[in-house]
């Protein structure tokens, strides 16, 4: 189960690198705010899931 865990929060992580960068990209080339909060949104909602991966991950590895 932990092992489960693990290997989706890599992905989520993945996935949050993946919205930073075309954030950082979408600021670079002077893109719409809007566009900008969206994938800022985004980021943080990964970030959280992510969080949360890794807390069950460690939860059922310790049992």
């Amino acid at each position: 189960m932990a092992t489960t865990f693990n290997i989706l929060a890599i992905l989520v992580m993945v996935a949050v690198v993946m919205v930073l960068v075309r954030g950082l990209i979408n600021m670079m080339r002077g893109g719409s705010g809007v566009t900008s909060n969206k994938l800022m949104q985004a980021r943080v909602l990964l970030q959280a899931m992510a969080l949360a991966l890794i807390l069950l991950a460690v939860y059922f590895t310790r049992k």
